[in-house]
This record gives structure tokens, sequence and C-alpha cells, in this order.
């Protein structure tokens, strides 16, 4: 790895966790159990993942984007501890909402997205 990629990872990570931040103050309530704002910052990118990776974008475009941007964007780690806390305070029926939404919604956006790329690149290489 040189310094033009760590480069391009700093600024997208910068400039997701930053994004991930005012997202999930602006719409995360801690007097609803669904933390809304993380379900779809995390939904969100799965999705732009999927098309990134559909567009076949060039590597450096991927690591500012896919790597830097979305892998600050998105949490995993949010995600557990806030799914663990739901847990704990006995909102089974959201905890299990909240990891059902996330997992299947998720990985059916990435693929969505990532079919939706495809097209996009196509449609962009006919004309």
């Amino acid at each position: 790895m040189n310094w033009l990629q760590l480069l391009l990872v700093g600024i997208g990570g910068f400039f997701g966790a930053i994004a991930r931040y005012m997202i999930s103050r602006k719409l995360n309530n801690p007097e609803k159990a669904i933390p809304v704002g993380t379900l779809l910052v995390n939904l969100t990118g799965a999705f732009m993942l999927g098309f990134l990776m559909g567009t076949g974008v060039d590597a450096l475009l991927l690591l500012l984007l896919g790597t830097g941007f979305l892998g600050a964007f998105t949490t995993f780690s949010t995600l557990k501890l806030e799914m663990s806390s739901l847990w704990r305070r006995g909102d089974r029926r959201e905890f299990f909402f909240y990891a059902v939404v996330t997992y299947v919604f998720g990985i059916a956006l990435a693929f969505l997205g990532g079919i939706i790329g495809v097209i996009f690149r196509s449609i962009v290489i006919m004309n």
C-alpha cells in the first residue's frame, strides 16, 4: 500500500465518520427502542457498496468511497452495541426486528445495489 492509497482511505474515512455521526445524532432517539440512524446508515451503506462493486469503479475510487467513506459510514460495532443494549433492556421484539431488518435487508440492498450498478455501468458504456 502506498501513500496515495492510505490518503484516499483516510480522506474517505474522515468524511464517512462525520456523515454517520451527523445522521445518527439527528435520527437516533434514546426514547425509541430502534436506533433509526444506525439502521439507515448501515442499509444505505450496504446498497451503496453493492452499487460501487456493480459499476466496477477503479481501485483508487473504491479505496476512497468503498473502504474509506463507506467503511467509516457504516458501523458493525455500534450495531452490536445497540443490539446488546436492546437485549439487556428486555426489548426482545425490537432486538429481533432490528437484527432481521439489518441483516436481511442489508444483504438484499447490497445485492440490489450490485444489480443496479451493473445496469448503470452498461448504460454508461453504451453511450
